[in-house]
């Protein structure tokens, strides 16, 4: 077989990663336009993240092989990929996704990319196939789920096609990549209404500018239709005297849930369990409800004014579901309340109203009249669909809430019904006003293909759906009220979790949660989709998925079982059905969302934590596998992880769910060639490090292994890995030309990459026993040569080392530091001498860096370890900051990189063994060193003949 020539690819050489992080946590502070705003999907990357990561894994890196000497090609290298690095901070700012200058200049490398790949593969036998010229290879996502990484495939100029089981998460694909390029440049053919506030007249409709505009439009029409049929249940409420009277618009109604008393003197009356009484925390504008019993009975009267420490806790007396009941005091216990929640005896209590006025919100206590026309309401049709799933991920299923139809009022599900079949009515309208607009006639559906009137309509029916599930996100009974004056939706997490008390908003008022602006986010969001190009959405198993074939393939699989994205989606899934069953008959044919075959190691599916991992990891195998076999050659693929920190093991910090996910990658016949530490989510844990968290998402970069690797040894394996590792690691901690080093607190993560590829570059690494290590064997070697440190620090330091390693700052016998000192080629007394360790009556201890002396100076020192060296700078620079810290440095030049490489072992020991204080030390000292440089290069390198003044 004749071999592909493949350059290696920017991705396998270097990124510009704190740019990318950077433009990656400012883009989960957009919202107005944003992709993530057509509809709500969980876990999705930045699209600054995806569209660095595929540009870079399609470039070539300008290292590769060139008809040039060796020390030109390497300076030639440098000034490329300094010019390629500034690409990629242009790409990722978010006020450039729309910038076809920026996008222009990227698309341009691309294909100057692609063109010197296939020139040299111009004469393999496949070339007319795999290596055109003049079509660039299109991009597969095969779990596509949000769809930020197709969207930004397309972007960058490539045919883009995604795939996922999950039918919710194929019609945001077809919404993102599919639907608008049939219609890009397509004037809006609705209406403009009179009242439509939101609707503008615009002198240029490129792009999805029409599309978006008609969305409004055609979504104002069904919510004045919804008015028309339902607004009885939301009329205009009179305004108490202090606000001068009046009616005003209800924004939300806010309901505490009840059980009966456990008191047998109250049995008979059902008692709120409200988490807070508090309606407003805002300045000047304090309200509260509160409980006035009387006798046997008790109603909500609204306060104002300061608020008192009794409202804020409401009838809760602990954490969880642990209340008090309000007419006798009694306990009301988690258990009790999950009896009767199961046996369906928990209701619902009015507390307050919230109103709509000119001077901002009013809080008026509920009336009568507010309650009876609450109660009135009985819906046609309701989602009796049994919500499956764990309690995990599920809080409401232990107090009987095991159905969706139980997770709204019957007003909520009156207005979310007629919405919905509405939906189909004003498809039809659209469909009539395209064919008098000019559209084609032609009746072929969206579902199979259409570009014409009937498609158009099916198109707009879609966002008008999504615009219903924006709604349905606001509009349930386990959502909150926010004390600043606005509703919480129910995703805040990657879970339906309980709320024990909950506003009832008000789908026809003004405010951010009513139909009106849910339907503005969904229209901004389509103005800022690209629109061009080509682009498909399918609903495929990834194991059996045949749209890969000699694509670029970048992915996000599901997260072992940190999200259990079948069993959520089916909240929006049931809206969905209703309103598109018609408009989609193929993918809504089923009752819920699939399940059986997600790969997402649910304990409750599986039967244990056993199973699970095991569905998990052969599931896993296959999908890898199927990219193995058919990626484009000429391309690495790309696969996200997010890296949840569960637990610290052996391993470092890690969990079952990333060595499981490693090892089906590995199983699949893919060698890991790299790995990146993206920052892509907008919290995450910190463990305790300040500020300092981990970065939440892995990119890890394969290639297919070639089918005649070898195996090798594990001593061999150890020699290779000491022998490369270290410069591997030099190199992260130093830094490439115009890129800044890891950070301290991602090293752990990014040494995978070369530590594993030496690992998966072979068949099997085998045991003394003869049996193929496992991945997280070699992952517990990868770390420990990394804690252990591949460098060749002086004797003491290395003593230093195992001694903190052993027994941090704590004093140890004497004995034992003899013998850990005679075989780091040291003694005791020697280290003594050397300033860092105290030792007398039998023991042992490593000075802390408080305690050693302030007058030190380097070059009054004959016997100064890198260890000496390291704590000093550190006590200065929490004493006196970085310029004294630079000073001190300038009279050690020499020792600049031992130490730094120092603190970044020391580090990663520290943050395995969970100690946070300690690792902050060593992470400070890292993240100022540049400025610590910057102080000793103006001082000057001095040497040890210079005594410094400090």
């Amino acid at each position: 077989m004749t071999p592909i020539k493949n350059p290696k690819k920017l991705i396998e050489v270097a990124l510009p990663l704190d740019d990318i992080n950077e433009a990656a946590g400012k883009e989960k502070s957009i919202r107005h336009g944003h992709p993530s705003t057509l509809h709500l999907w969980w876990a999705r990357r930045p699209l600054a993240a995806a569209r660095a990561v595929i540009f870079s894994q399609m470039v070539n890196d300008p290292g590769f092989e060139r008809s040039l000497n060796r020390g030109m090609k390497k300076d030639l290298a440098k000034i490329e990929r300094k010019r390629l690095f500034e690409i990629i901070r242009k790409l990722v700012q978010w006020d450039n996704t729309t910038n076809r200058a920026v996008l222009d200049e990227a698309q341009a490398e691309i294909w100057r990319s692609w063109r010197e790949t296939c020139e040299l593969n111009k004469a393999h036998p496949e070339a007319a196939t795999l290596f055109n010229p003049d079509h660039l290879p299109a991009f597969h996502d095969p779990f596509a789920g949000g769809g930020a990484l197709p969207l930004e495939g397309q972007r960058l100029g490539l045919e883009s096609f995604a795939s996922d089981l999950n039918p919710v998460a194929v019609l945001i694909n077809k919404a993102s990549i599919e639907f608008p390029p049939k219609f890009a440049g397509q004037p809006p053919i609705g209406l403009l209404l009179d009242h439509d506030r939101q609707s503008r007249i615009e002198p240029d409709w490129s792009g999805t500018k029409g599309l978006a505009e008609d969305v409004r439009r055609y979504g104002s029409v069904l919510r004045d239709r919804a008015m028309a049929k339902i607004g009885h249940l939301y009329p205009p409420i009179q305004l108490s005297k202090q606000t001068k009277g009046g009616t005003g618009t209800v924004i939300a109604w806010i309901w505490a849930r009840t059980v009966k008393s456990p008191n047998p003197a109250f049995s008979h009356v059902h008692v709120p369990l409200a988490s807070t009484f508090v309606l407003s925390d805002k300045a000047g504008r304090e309200a509260w409800v509160e409980p006035v019993v009387h006798g046997d009975r008790y109603e909500f009267v609204v306060k104002k004014g300061k608020l008192p420490a009794s409202a804020k806790k409401g009838t809760k007396l602990s954490r969880g579901a642990n209340f008090q009941c309000v007419l006798s005091g009694s306990p009301i216990e988690p258990k009790y309340i999950k009896e009767e929640g199961g046996a369906g005896r928990m209701g619902s209590v009015m507390m307050a109203i919230v109103v709509e006025t000119n001077k901002g919100n009013d809080f008026i206590a509920p009336d009568d009249e507010q309650i009876r026309l609450a109660a009135l309401v009985q819906p046609e049709w309701k989602p009796e669909i049994k919500i499956s799933g764990s309690s995990q991920y599920l809080g409401i299923l232990p107090y009987g809430m095991t159905r969706f139809d139980q997770l709204y009022t019957n007003r909520q599900l009156l207005a979310l019904a007629t919405m919905c079949d509405l939906v189909s009515e004003v498809r039809d309208m659209v469909e009539v006003d395209a064919l008098k607009a000019g559209l084609s006639t032609d009746k072929t559906s969206l579902e199979l293909g259409g570009r014409g009137g009937a498609a158009y309509a099916d198109a707009v029916a879609t966002y008008l759906a999504f615009a219903i599930d924006k709604g349905a996100d606001y509009w349930n009974t386990n959502t909150t009220w926010m004390p600043r004056g606005t509703v919480g939706h129910l995703f805040t997490m990657h879970a339906i979790s309980m709320s024990w008390d909950y506003p009832e908003a008000n789908p026809f008022s003004s405010i951010h949660c009513g139909f009106e602006e849910g339907l503005n986010w969904v229209a901004k969001a389509i103005e800022r989709l690209p629109g061009v190009g080509v682009g498909s959405a399918r609903q495929q198993d990834a194991q059996t998925q045949e749209m890969s074939m000699d694509k670029v393939i970048s992915t996000d699989p599901p997260y072992f079982d940190n999200v259990p994205y079948a069993d959520i989606s089916d909240f929006f899934y049931v809206w969905m059905r209703r309103s598109l069953r018609t408009v989609f008959p193929a993918l809504f044919g089923t009752i819920a969302v699939p399940k059986a075959e997600e790969l997402v190691a649910a304990r409750h599916r599986h039967g244990g934590r056993e199973n699970a991992e095991k569905f998990f990891l052969d599931g896993m195998t296959h999908a890898m596998h199927r990219l193995s076999e058919q990626a484009h050659p000429s391309f690495p693929i790309t696969i996200y992880y997010a890296f949840k920190q569960s637990d610290d093991t052996d391993v470092g910090t890690g969990n079952t769910g990333w060595e499981t996910f490693l090892e089906a990658v590995i199983r699949s016949g893919l060698a890991i060639s790299g790995t990146w530490p993206l920052r892509t989510e907008r919290e995450v844990r910190s463990r305790g490090i300040g500020s300092n968290a981990l970065a939440s998402s892995i990119v890890l970069v394969c290639r297919t292994r070639e089918a005649s690797a070898p195996s090798v040894s594990r001593r061999d394996f150890l020699r290779e890995l000491k022998e490369e590792l270290g410069e591997a690691v030099d190199a992260m901690i130093g830094g490439a030309e115009g890129v800044s080093p890891v950070a301290p607190v991602d090293l752990a993560q990014a040494v995978i990459g070369p530590g594993m590829a030496i690992f998966s570059k072979y068949s099997a690494v085998l045991e003394a026993d003869g049996k193929p290590m496992t991945v997280h064997s070699a992952l517990t070697l990868i770390n420990r040569m990394l804690t252990e440190g591949v460098e060749d620090f002086d004797a003491d330091t290395q003593f230093c080392l195992g001694w903190f390693d052993e027994r941090g700052w704590s004093p140890g016998e004497f004995g034992q530091a003899d013998v850990l000192a005679r075989a780091k080629g040291t003694s005791v007394s020697g280290v003594k001498e050397a300033g860092v360790i105290e030792a007398g009556a039998g023991k042992v201890r490593l000075l802390k860096p408080t305690e050693y002396p302030a007058e030190w100076t380097p070059v009054d020192d004959n016997r100064t370890p890198v260890w000496e060296a390291l704590h000093q700078m550190i006590r200065v620079l929490r004493a006196d900051g970085e310029g004294e810290s630079g000073r001190l440095l300038a009279g050690m030049p020499q020792r600049a990189e031992p130490i730094r490489n120092l603190a970044y072992r020391l580090y990663t020991l520290c943050e395995r063994k969970g100690w946070a204080e300690d690792a902050r030390a060593y992470n400070e000292l890292i993240a100022s060193w540049t400025g610590i440089q910057a102080a000793s290069h103006e001082v000057g390198h001095l040497g040890s003949q210079t005594k410094l003044d400090i």
